[in-house]
């Protein structure tokens, strides 16, 4: 008898460190990607074929500026290229109805 009440007192003591949660199974929904996404991943290939040998690091979607008839998605990538890092912004302007790019800019940070 004494031997099962310890077994269920250790049994207790150890359930108190097991997590619920990890004996749970759970559904995770995948979230929708963002509308910036694909122009995220254009600001990514305009770095790479500006500075071809360097490393993305990070990036930042900055915002959309809306015009008329164009908008203007923004970013800020740091890259780090020839052991030296720095942030470059791209502004990637687009017609808002067709989706057709219509100037890429890009310009270094100043550090």
């Amino acid at each position: 008898m004494k031997k099962i009440i310890v077994s269920l007192m250790v049994l207790i003591a150890l359930s108190e460190y097991i997590p619920i949660r990890a004996l749970s199974v759970e559904a995770h929904a995948e979230r929708p990607e963002p509308a910036y996404a694909k122009w995220g991943r254009l600001a990514m290939e305009t770095a790479k074929k500006k500075y071809p040998k360097a490393k993305i690091l990070d990036y930042l979607h900055i915002g959309r500026e809306r015009r008329q008839t164009t908008d203007i998605e923004k970013f800020k990538l740091w890259i780090e290229d020839e052991g030296k890092e720095f942030g470059l912004y791209i502004d990637i302007e687009f017609d808002s109805k067709t989706d057709r790019v219509i100037r890429i800019n890009t310009r270094r940070s100043a550090n």
